[in-house]
């Protein structure tokens, strides 16, 4: 892994915002749930526990069985970032959005842990949402609430006026008159 220089301007103020989103309870969670469905320890810290991938693809095989067909054991960069990105696939696949996962650099190089805890609290949720009977991470996964209306419902509900549209009392914008005008000079 390349050492990065320190950041100024607006790399280090991107920087701090990704910092500041880290929550060490939810990491805690996070790892506490990967070793009971896989009945596995993150070794080290979560980062190192996690940078190979190996224990992230016996997970979701744990969730959905065949998910990743061939898990990497080898300790090469590229085979190491080829198991997150079976990792995340097989999430997409699974169901979880991708605005939800991570990207394999996040993990990889320490880049965005609160993203990559993040993408491991919405696997735990759709987990959960698809009757995974295991341990569970997180809320349960909402459920759509759709609603019938009759046609006399729909009718009644046009001659209502929302509150956002609210009523200007008889006032109008006429007469009103905002900064100077268009100053033009002729010479």
């Amino acid at each position: 892994m390349a050492e990065r220089p320190k950041g100024y301007g607006m790399t280090a103020e991107l920087a701090d915002k990704t910092a500041a989103k880290y929550d060490p309870q939810q990491e805690r969670e996070a790892q506490d749930w990967i070793e009971a469905v896989t009945g596995e320890r993150v070794q080290g810290s979560f980062q190192e526990g996690l940078k190979s991938g190996v224990i992230l693809c016996k997970l979701i095989n744990v969730l959905q069985p065949g998910s990743v067909k061939k898990i990497n054991e080898s300790k090469m960069a590229f085979k190491m970032m080829e198991n997150i990105g079976n990792f995340l696939d097989a999430c997409y696949a699974y169901g979880c959005p991708k605005a939800d996962l991570f990207q394999t650099v996040d993990l990889y190089e320490n880049q965005n842990m609160p993203q990559v805890i993040n993408g491991i609290h919405a696997l735990g949720r759709k987990a959960q949402a698809k009757g995974f009977s295991g341990p569970t991470l997180g809320p349960k996964e909402s459920q759509g609430n759709k609603r019938e209306f009759s046609e006399e419902q729909m009718r009644e509900g046009r001659g209502v006026i929302g509150l956002q549209m609210g009523s200007n009392k008889g006032a109008s914008q006429s007469g009103q008159i905002f900064g100077l005008g268009r100053q033009i000079k002729s010479d």
